[in-house]
């Protein structure tokens, strides 16, 4: 492959369409948690109560449960993925607008409830998003689109998170809360407008379920007749196990190793942006090139020696240059990490059953986030800094056996 051809394909109006869906499917997420409990947070409201408005975002845990409607239903003849798309993209810009009408001092539970629904409806229209973008690409683009959907998740994240909160009260834009949710709003119009612009993905009428039921029972079904089924689930889970439980850990380490707010806020954040969109960059271009079952190995390696690297600060103590070259390092290696696992993910499902088995393993992959990354501190606590560690790098060892044990079919089969 040349460097021509890859630039071409990774610039198309394919990969730019998907680039789109991953803005719109990234925008309404921290307006429900970290933007969000900042604006309660000025004004005042009981930290307890802003602690409660983390459990807004159980919709993108638990969104396997209404995936089989995604796959079963669709709306104004638009297809079983764009009517979702647009459904849900045009409810979330109404709600994320609403919240320009409301005052955290006279409407708290209003704005819960509101959170809630937005929750809902995103963690939604990632399921038709993540189903229409495996169904778009051809297997061989998968890779180059998981990239591509990254890019424009955490640029929209990025405008409703760190600079969105920048612009609040600001010198230079001085806007209200208020005004920065409408404004928000506005940018769903992106996700409405590729929605309406882009075809549905090519798909025989005739293998849709013809019921409820067999939307719910067939994609299960279907997985776990395959050979190795458990080892895959067993794979998906432990994956992203130990970068998972050491990033749930990193502000509160950079704090007690003794770097300043400034250097937490220039180097661990701004370059890690910087790092990992350079990771995803990176990822496309050697899965496009060499496959996902042989990237997943070689980022799989690369994620638990950089996961182990934040040692080195232990040492070294507060030095600037430690620092960045463990996030950096860390950075680069998970987004290379998660644009193949995200392609993974997508390869695995059954087109006739995308939308659930896509929602069940995100799901199962973020498990071990969302659940053990609560005991982080009690590990910290048992093993100190160094050795926490040293052990979060090696619970990527049972993941990558996994994926050895599954070498041999995916190989065969030509999956991969």
């Amino acid at each position: 492959m040349s460097a021509k051809t890859f630039f071409k394909d990774f610039f198309s109006k394919k990969m730019l369409i998907i680039f789109f869906t991953g803005f719109s499917s990234g925008l309404p997420f921290l307006l429900t948690s970290n933007t969000l409990k900042t604006w309660l947070a000025r004004e005042q409201v009981d930290i307890s109560t802003i602690g409660y408005f983390s459990w807004v975002g159980m919709s993108y845990s638990l969104k396997f449960l209404w995936a089989p409607l995604l796959d079963r239903f669709s709306f104004f003849g638009f297809g079983r993925r764009r009517s979702w798309m647009l459904i849900t993209q045009l409810c979330l810009m109404v709600l994320i607008g609403s919240f320009s009408f409301l005052n955290p001092v006279h409407s708290l539970s209003a704005m819960a409830a509101l959170a809630v629904l937005i929750a809902f409806f995103s963690a939604t229209q990632d399921i038709a998003i993540d189903a229409f973008r495996r169904e778009y690409l051809k297997d061989e683009e998968l890779g180059m689109g998981s990239s591509m959907n990254q890019y424009g998740y955490r640029i929209a994240m990025l405008l409703s998170g760190g600079l969105g909160i920048g612009m609040v009260g600001s010198s230079w834009a001085n806007l209200s809360w208020q005004q920065l949710y409408l404004i928000m709003a506005g940018l769903m119009l992106i996700g409405i407008a590729t929605t309406l612009f882009v075809p549905e993905p090519n798909f025989d009428r005739a293998l849709e379920p013809k019921t409820l039921r067999a939307a719910v029972v067939e994609p299960f079904k279907e997985f776990f007749t395959r050979d190795k089924a458990l080892v895959i689930l067993s794979f998906v889970f432990l994956f992203k196990l130990g970068d998972a439980l050491s990033g749930a850990m990193l502000n509160p380490f950079y704090v007690q190793m003794g770097y300043t707010n400034e250097d937490i806020g220039l180097i661990a954040k701004t370059f890690g942006l910087i790092s990992s969109l350079v990771g995803l960059f990176i990822g496309g271009a050697i899965i496009y090139s060499v496959g996902i079952y042989r990237s997943l190995v070689v980022f799989g390696i690369l994620q638990a020696l950089s996961t182990a690297s934040f040692a080195l600060i232990t040492y070294t103590g507060p030095e600037r240059w430690a620092l960045a070259f463990a996030v950096c390092f860390e950075d680069i290696s998970s987004g290379m990490g998660s644009a193949a696992f995200i392609a993974f993910l997508a390869a695995i499902t059954n087109k006739k059953y995308t939308a659930t088995q896509y929602a069940v393993l995100a799901s199962i992959a973020t498990l071990g986030r969302n659940f053990f990354s609560g005991f982080s501190g009690e590990m910290v606590k048992a093993l100190q800094w160094t050795n926490f560690f040293y052990v979060c790098a090696l619970i990527a060892i049972p993941g990558l056996v996994m994926l050895f044990v599954l070498r041999e079919q995916y190989q065969k089969n030509d999956q991969l």
